[in-house]
């Protein structure tokens, strides 16, 4: 592609005069690292745009005053992206209310300050943090299949306080952001997660989402220090209507106590208890970790109208008995609200990877839960 430079200007050229409102621009073949030209930023009339394979224009290269406004919509897809190159992309949109990044090639920072945003999208990346610093508008946030720093071998300690991971995890830091009414997939146990608004609960702080309703949650159940953190999550959000749970499969369990009692010794949780009407567990494999966590919801939520399980594939292998002898604690649930209903599924998924997702979907508002995958 380097040697096309000359043809890719006038093409961009091309698009200028001709006012062009969507455009997909698409790097191939390698190298994927190919620096994008500059001269895209004079494609003002650009409504919606979104690049792959490309490392984003050096900063000094851009011209002074250039921007994209009318731009509402942007994709970067497996770029490059220096922190500065990134935060100068977002300020010379200043209209944009859809921002996609998947696929990262490198760690991504990312800042948000934006008076127009209304949904982000973050997959297939590597989240060294994000901030979201002002973002009044802003109804969706969403991480999918993301890894924390520690796993990117090429990973750089940073010296910045107000963005520093804790122990290898990715951290989620949320200021203003009034409107934010549906969240996830969070991984406690994989992600820090700082929220600046807080209220005073019994005597002590509490860090809180009040607007949240939605929420998605990525657990290994397995594991006893990831179960562990899903208290003080929920915790962060108190007027929890709908809440996602998405059990990864594991080898082997090791949770040790978390049981019933290690749930109700530790408190109640405000939306669980008053606020929670439906709640879907994605990919249940009868552990007990698993079970204790669903008997709590069950017997706490006074609110809770509607619970769906989907029981994982892999249950059904050693035939129905073993099924309902995975399913059997879930029967002798004393329920807080005996009017509750219970659905449960076989998962179709064979070889679930994560948890399934749409981008489409995601931003798409005419879908009030966009986690609610099952009738779409």
């Amino acid at each position: 592609m380097e040697e096309h430079r000359g043809e890719m200007s006038r093409w961009l050229d091309i698009l200028v005069a001709k006012g062009v409102q969507e455009l997909v621009f698409v790097n191939r073949p390698w190298p994927i690292d190919l620096r994008l030209p500059a001269t895209l930023f004079g494609c003002a009339s650009l409504t919606r745009l979104y690049l792959g394979l490309w490392r984003l224009p050096d900063t000094a290269a851009v011209p002074r005053g250039a921007r994209f406004p009318n731009l509402k919509e942007l994709g970067l897809c497996m770029t490059v992206m220096e922190d500065r190159d990134l935060a100068f992309m977002l300020e010379r949109c200043p209209v944009l209310e859809f921002l996609v990044l998947m696929g990262s090639q490198t760690g991504v920072r990312l800042r948000l300050i934006s008076q127009r945003l209304r949904c982000v999208q973050l997959g297939h990346a590597l989240l060294e943090y994000i901030d979201v610093v002002d973002a009044p508008t802003l109804e969706r946030l969403f991480f999918w299949e993301i890894a924390p720093p520690g796993k990117l071998k090429s990973f750089r300690k940073r010296n910045d306080d107000n963005h520093s991971t804790m122990n290898g995890c990715s951290r989620i830091k949320i200021g203003r952001a009034p409107n934010l009414r549906v969240l996830g997939y969070i991984q406690p146990g994989e992600q820090e997660l700082g929220i600046s608004n807080t209220v005073v609960v019994a005597g002590s702080k509490e860090n809180i989402l009040p607007s949240v309703q939605i929420l998605s949650m990525e657990v290994q159940f397995g594991v006893r220090n990831a179960v562990k953190k899903v208290p003080g999550f929920l915790r962060c959000f108190p007027n929890l209507e709908t809440l996602h749970v998405y059990s990864p499969p594991i080898s082997e369990e090791s949770t040790g106590k978390i049981n019933l009692k290690f749930w109700q010794e530790g408190g109640p949780i405000n939306c669980v208890v008053q606020s929670m009407k439906k709640v879907f567990f994605y990919e249940f494999h009868g552990l007990r970790s698993e079970v204790a966590f669903l008997k709590f919801i069950a017997e706490t939520g006074r609110v809770l109208e509607h619970m769906v399980v989907l029981v994982a594939k892999e249950c059904f292998s050693s035939g129905d008995d073993n099924v309902r002898a995975k399913l059997k604690p879930l029967a002798s649930v004393k329920w807080n609200n005996k009017a509750c209903q219970v659905q449960l599924f076989k998962s179709g998924r064979t070889n679930p990877g994560g948890p399934v997702y749409s981008n489409k979907i995601a931003s798409d508002f005419g879908f009030a839960d966009p986690f609610d995958l099952l009738g779409h």
